[in-house]
């Protein structure tokens, strides 16, 4: 397939484009940041992106969804970078739907897609338990309880979990900390006796949480897929969100290339705009080059989503790690290029660099996704 986008691609990029540039600068997460909003977000642009069908772009039409696909999702995520937009679209709109379409049993769809696609229920997906990405390290307790499970256990960083309504959460019902077999994937709701939840507010000026689970009741209609078999229906889930990340942090370094060139542009030395000195000429060049090839990368890892969903695995992590990789020199290149200023929170370029901090660690930073490439290919 082709690594381009075809004419609905396209103008859904622009409309994006346009809509958060108007509602959604990067002066609006500074005022987020500024007022310390509690959800970290604006509930009243989240709505209206659910009105424009982009909390159900992943949601079949059948449960009111807009069914554009993984490159169409990763088309807004991609601007949604671009003015680093604060909003629940990947913990909620790519996913928990992945995770409800590819894992949820039909009554789980009709319950819940409706509700993602219209906007008005936010999920989190509850991971990782130690300060470094390892799905396969879960050790939180699925202790088997009557017909049902009790759930024991701590998980960090879980992106959107202060906000969410419901919870996906992996836990560990065989087996030990280690094996891919014996995790099983639970939706368990957000206000359900034991679970405690702990805002955090993080450098990029988003919110995380720790979230605590105390003997939290769970039923067999609470779990997502098969029993002990919900190691491989994560991953996909992951899949989806490592592309999704790989997509945004693709669009912040489209866009902190591009003020970094207008400020070459403007900013004068010795009678003269430091564009022209040949250096800073190499340097932009340099990445530009890196930009392209993860616009290729991204673009790819989407399609492979949307055609072979199951055997995405690898080119989802080489997107993610080169997008990490390349965002973090566009960030610094972007602060050195602009000088002293750049590190000023007067400029907007401090904002991108810890927004792709956080992108780049998340499910996985370069060293993780080099060895998980490694492993698939037996070396």
């Amino acid at each position: 397939m082709a690594l381009v986008l075809n004419e609905e691609q396209e103008m859904l990029r622009d409309s994006a484009r346009g809509f958060l540039e108007d509602k959604a600068p990067v002066a609006a997460l500074r005022k987020l940041r500024d007022d310390n909003n509690p959800d970290g977000f604006s509930r009243d642009l989240w709505a209206e992106m659910a009105e424009m069908g982009w909390a159900g772009i992943l949601v079949d039409e059948e449960y009111g969804g807009a069914d554009f696909g993984f490159v169409g999702a990763g088309v807004l995520a991609e601007e949604m970078g671009r003015t680093l937009t604060a909003s629940p679209f990947l913990s909620t709109s790519v996913l928990a739907a992945t995770a409800l379409k590819k894992a949820g049993n039909e009554a789980q769809k009709q319950e819940h897609l409706s509700n993602i696609a219209t906007g008005s229920a936010l999920f989190a997906l509850a991971v990782d338990e130690t300060r470094k990405h390892a799905p396969a390290n879960t050790a939180m307790s699925a202790e088997k309880h009557g017909n049902g499970f009790r759930l024991s256990g701590n998980k960090t960083f879980v992106a959107d979990g202060h906000v969410a309504d419901k919870i996906i959460v992996a836990a560990r019902s065989a087996g030990a900390a280690g094996e891919t077999d014996g995790i099983t994937l639970f939706m368990v709701d957000a206000k359900a006796n034991g679970v405690s939840v702990e805002r955090t507010s993080m450098v990029d000026s988003r919110n995380s949480a720790r979230i605590k689970f105390d003997n939290v009741e769970a039923t067999g209609d609470d779990v997502l897929g098969e029993v002990d078999g919900g190691y491989m229906a994560l991953e996909g889930i992951l899949n989806a969100g490592r592309a999704g990340l790989a997509a945004e942090m693709s669009g912040s370094s489209q866009q902190s290339f591009q003020m970094t060139v207008d400020y070459l542009k403007e900013r004068k030395q010795f009678g003269t705009e430091i564009g022209a000195f040949q250096a800073l000429q190499h340097r932009a060049a340099h990445l530009y080059s890196e930009i392209e090839l993860v616009k290729s990368a991204v673009l790819k890892a989407l399609q492979e989503l949307d055609e072979n969903y199951g055997m995405a695995g690898a080119i989802c992590s080489l997107a993610k790690a080169k997008a990490g990789e390349v965002a973090k020199l566009a960030s610094q290149e972007a602060v050195q290029m602009h000088g002293g200023i750049g590190m000023t929170d007067e400029y907007d370029i401090g904002f991108y660099m810890k927004r792709i901090r956080v992108a780049q660690e998340m499910f996985g930073d370069t060293a993780f996704h080099a060895d998980r490439l490694a492993q698939m290919r037996g070396y």
